[in-house]
Parts: structure tokens; sequence; C-alpha cells
């Protein structure tokens, strides 16, 4: 749940690796309203159709390159960005389209992490790190080590983490208010909060860890 605002109660709801949010004037009628499309949403994803085939990935594949201007013939080279995404299909064959989804908001976290740019420094291929990550979910492991990463950038430059996390309250808002896919700016909230709270926890007594994080996001409205 989060804070009401005006009449208006919100419920941020994970579907099966995906996410949507419930607005509702009260927070027990928001919880109603996520259970209910949880459970659409979860056996709406266990349908055949919503499995990534072999057809599924040829016509993904060509709107891909029909979206960037690109070349079929890329598909079969890795180290472009339509060969990257065909490997990622294709090691993905079997799973629900939910799953993959869940793969590619991963992906989105770790650049905007500086995760990747860190991995091609050190001359890892992308079919090596798309192995690596697709054995891997978007868990609360995962987003710790996300947070670390945050606290040694914390480190050498001072106040990255609550100008970081204002945009992200920022964007999260924004996308809510147009009814856009939200799961990326969520997940960025919670790593750059568990990272402050964790740069706080030695700092200050849990009374007053309320009034630090006012502090930390004073500003954003």
């Amino acid at each position: 749940m989060m804070p009401s605002l005006g009449n208006t109660a919100f419920c941020f709801c994970l579907l099966s690796q995906n996410s949507c949010n419930i607005s509702c004037l009260s927070r027990a009628e928001a919880r109603r309203d996520a259970a209910k499309v949880a459970l659409i949403n979860s056996l709406f994803n266990e349908l055949p159709c919503r499995r990534i085939t072999k057809e599924f990935i040829i016509e993904s594949v060509r709107e891909a390159v029909s979206s960037t201007s690109g070349n079929l013939k890329d598909a079969d080279d890795p180290s472009t960005s339509i060969g990257a995404y065909h490997y990622m299909l294709e090691s993905n064959i079997g799973k629900t389209m939910l799953e993959f989804q869940e793969l590619m908001i991963v992906f989105q976290l770790l650049h905007w992490n500086g995760s990747l740019k860190a991995l091609r420094e050190t001359k890892c291929s992308r079919q090596e790190v798309i192995s690596y990550y697709s054995q891997y979910s978007l868990d609360e492991k995962m987003r710790s080590h996300m947070a670390l990463d945050w606290i040694t950038k914390e480190q050498e430059s001072p106040g990255i983490i609550s100008q970081e996390l204002q945009v992200a309250l920022r964007e999260l808002e924004e996308v809510r208010k147009a009814g856009q896919e939200l799961r990326f700016y969520k997940e960025k909230k919670e790593i750059l909060s568990l990272a402050l709270s964790q740069i706080y926890s030695d700092q200050v007594t849990t009374s007053s860890w309320d009034d630090q994080m006012s502090l930390a996001l004073h500003g954003y409205q």
C-alpha cells in the first residue's frame, strides 16, 4: 500500500513477475481489487498462448528489426542489440511472457545501476551476461546486491542516493498516473530506499528513522 493522496488509496500489486497499481476510495477496497486482479492474471499467465515459442520468437524479432530499422541478419549476431534480444528469447523458450518481461526489467536495472557497463569493461560477452542473469529472479537478494552498489556510489558521491530516490519517486508517480507499466520504477525506489536505510541504520536509532528519511527526501513533492 502507498500513502493515500487526497481521498484515494493506492495498492501496488506484483503479478507473476509483473505489476500494476490499483486505486480505490479505501485501503480495504484497494486490497480486495488487487487480489482479484492477481488471481485473474495468474490464471491468464499459465495459458499455453502466453509461453514463448519458436513462432513467437520469429515474430518478435521481425517486429524489433522493423521498429529499429535494423537488419534481420543481425539476429544471428549476439554482439548486436537485435542479436542479444534474439538470444534472450531463445534462452527462455517455454517460459511465460511475464517471466521473460521480468528478465528484461532485470537488465533495465543493471543498465541503470551501471553493472552492465562494468561487465563490458571486464570483456564479458553478451551471451555470458545473459546466461548468468537468466538464472536469477528479481528478489530480495538481487535488490540487496544492487543496494550495496549504490552504497558504494554514495561513498564516492555523497547525496547521490537521495537524489536518485527523488527522481524515482517522481517517475513512479508519473507512470502510475499515465497507467503505464511501473515495475521498473518501483524496483528502483525499493533498491534506493534499501540502500538509504542501510546507510542510516548504523547512524540513527529506529525511533528517528522517519525523520532521517524525510530529511533525505526533502524537496520531493
